[in-house]
């Protein structure tokens, strides 16, 4: 019997418009403020407020309850937009002491795989504005979508965090469990949390599934699964979004959480934060050099980077940040943000799998096209900048007097 860590992620993209080849050079009109309004304000009534609320029960109902977030600045962003209530809540969940917030890149970004300082930038202004709306200072970091490999816990533990939060997928553990605590190779102080795939996904992916062997889940036969298992810790990582939005309300999903704890209880079983577990002494170093995530049955950086249209879209991308402004730059990060390119995943596509969940697009050649015509178009402004600001240069040198 081991305790469990729970950690949610909360994220929401900056939709982009359906921009088309005839627009570019006339507005930089890229973002779709009416979709991503609507968005934010229907998830927020379906999962955020309601998940908010039992979170908040039972931190007061079981003294033991603790829970993990990690909320994208894009989602903080439109939460201060079109959900203020939302960040009210996340606010006083804070305020309990029974909730940790976690770090990661500002806008929920490729950009370690792509460019290390742009990487750092965006985690330093996470880490600020995580302390600005919660009053916590981050000790532990979580990348993007999970993308992790020995390099990125080097990175984090030189960025001073404690821990770092992973996949605990076959291919990189082999006989192992993740249900340990691992020292990634290469690092010296920073602890390696792994995330229990299956009982995560028995959650997130096949609570409401008629077909799964274990349906319907209730806290209790959850609980019984649970109390066998040995280890340091059960650590059960998923999208917040999976309680109300991925797995609506008459699937029963809220009233699982809500018996969750009590059901836990029967067993001895309680919660740690990922900030308490890196007090843990770890069981082994774990080398884990290639490159992992937690999406599709790969667990690999495919989903975002896996075909050319994706590939040439995160050259350009990044191509652009040489030329760019402080005034342009928030603009270019929020076209830096995952989704953008998995949107553009063309995997299984015809199957109606899991790329296609909040997916603004009809294909991802759409959103490839898209997506193209706005980088043109931010070239162009950038060009144009550069034009005025060279013109306005050449104004200010000194003329010279012959003697």
């Amino acid at each position: 019997m081991t305790n469990i860590c729970l950690y949610f992620q909360v994220h929401q993209p900056f939709r982009l418009r359906k921009y088309t080849l005839f627009e570019i050079g006339k507005h930089a009109d890229y973002f779709d403020q009416k979709k991503n309004q609507e968005v934010m304000q229907k998830v927020a009534k379906k999962c955020y407020i309601p998940a908010n609320r039992i979170v908040s029960e039972l931190i007061h109902r079981h003294e033991d309850f603790k829970a993990s977030y990690s909320i994208s600045g894009t989602a903080l962003e439109q939460f201060k937009q079109y959900a203020p209530e939302v960040l009210e809540s996340f606010k006083e969940l804070a305020e309990t002491g029974s909730i940790e917030f976690l770090n990661e890149t500002s806008h929920h970004s490729l950009s370690f795989l792509h460019d290390k300082e742009e990487f750092r930038e965006q985690v330093r202004q996470h880490h600020k504005t995580i302390k600005q709306e919660f009053g916590q200072k981050p000790t532990v970091f979580r990348n993007t979508e999970l993308i992790y490999n020995n390099e990125l816990a080097k990175e984090a533990e030189n960025m001073g965090y404690k821990a770092v939060l992973a996949e605990g997928w076959d291919g990189a553990l082999g006989w192992r469990s993740p249900n340990y605590i691992y020292q990634p190779a290469g690092c010296k102080n920073i602890k390696l949390l792994l995330k229990n795939y299956r009982l995560s996904d028995d959650i997130a992916f096949r609570f409401s599934n008629k077909h799964w062997s274990g349906w319907p889940l209730t806290a209790e036969k959850y609980a019984n699964w649970l109390a066998p298992i040995l280890g340091d810790t059960i650590n059960l990582f998923m999208d917040y979004e999976t309680f109300g939005e991925h797995q609506w309300s008459d699937t029963g999903i809220f009233n699982f959480l809500k018996h969750l704890p009590a059901a836990l209880k029967q067993h001895n079983i309680s919660f740690h934060t990922p900030s308490e577990l890196a007090k843990v002494a770890p069981k082994e170093t774990l080398d884990i050099p290639n490159t992992i995530s937690w999406a599709d049955i790969e667990r690999d950086t495919t989903a975002w980077l896996g075909n050319k249209m994706q590939q040439a879209a995160a050259k350009k991308v990044y191509e652009l940040k040489k030329n760019i402004s402080k005034k342009q730059l928030d603009t270019w990060r929020k076209l830096t943000t995952s989704d953008h390119f998995y949107y553009m995943c063309t995997k299984w596509f015809n199957d109606g799998d899991v790329h296609k969940y909040f997916n603004p697009y009809d294909t991802p050649y759409d959103a490839f096209i898209t997506y193209m015509n706005i980088l043109q178009d931010f070239e162009m402004q950038l060009k144009k900048q550069q034009g005025v600001f060279s013109k306005f240069t050449k104004l200010l040198r000194p003329i010279e007097v012959n003697a």
